[in-house]
């Protein structure tokens, strides 16, 4: 029942490896560094950890809930938000979401004006309409897991950030982190 765990816990580890851009770049070049961390997080990283969703959707679990049309229909509505936030975002962003490095110019147009990590936002709501979606117990692992790895991965890119972009200190200052100021 818990076999997801691997694929899902293997996949956000190996996600990570972005937010050690500047010290693989340090270690081994710029266009190596990148490679590095493109392979691990584009490659091993979310293919992976997206494979451990599937199987705890598919895996079966006790319900939490009995899932209706309105709870379904929010958990599409909430996975299609998240999906539109990221597709935005990485178009805002292009080149710079697969293959990080450290000659990457701060972001700060766009959907990036409004909250410094969107393609994180957009995924917590795709993770919370899974949950509307499949409200199961091994879902709600795989979310509450996700959740902890997003906040990690976000603390761990802004460190990575404040290395290699200068300009990021004052951005984090006027910019929110995943929500807009209106919220």
């Amino acid at each position: 029942m818990y076999i997801f765990l691997v694929p899902l816990l293997l996949g956000f580890a190996f996600n990570l490896a972005s937010a050690f851009t500047t010290a693989f770049s340090r270690h081994l070049g710029d266009r190596r560094g990148s490679a590095v961390s493109a392979i691990l997080r584009d490659i091993l990283g979310i293919p992976v950890w997206a494979v451990g969703f599937v199987l705890a959707i598919r895996a079966p679990s006790p319900a939490l809930f009995e899932p209706t049309v309105a709870t379904k229909g929010l958990g599409w509505f909430m996975i299609s938000v998240g999906g539109l936030i990221i597709v935005v975002a990485l178009a805002t962003i292009r080149l710079r979401a697969a293959v990080p490095s450290t000659r990457d110019a701060l972001a700060q147009n766009g959907i990036y004006a409004v909250v410094r990590h969107p393609i994180h936002t957009g995924t917590l709501l795709e993770f919370l309409g899974l949950l509307f979606l499949r409200p199961m117990r091994t879902t709600a692992l795989a979310c509450l897991l996700g959740l902890v790895w997003i906040l990690v991965q976000t603390k761990l890119e802004e460190i990575d950030l404040l290395q290699r972009v200068p300009a990021y200190r004052e951005y984090m200052k006027k910019v929110p982190r995943y929500l807009p100021r209106t919220f």
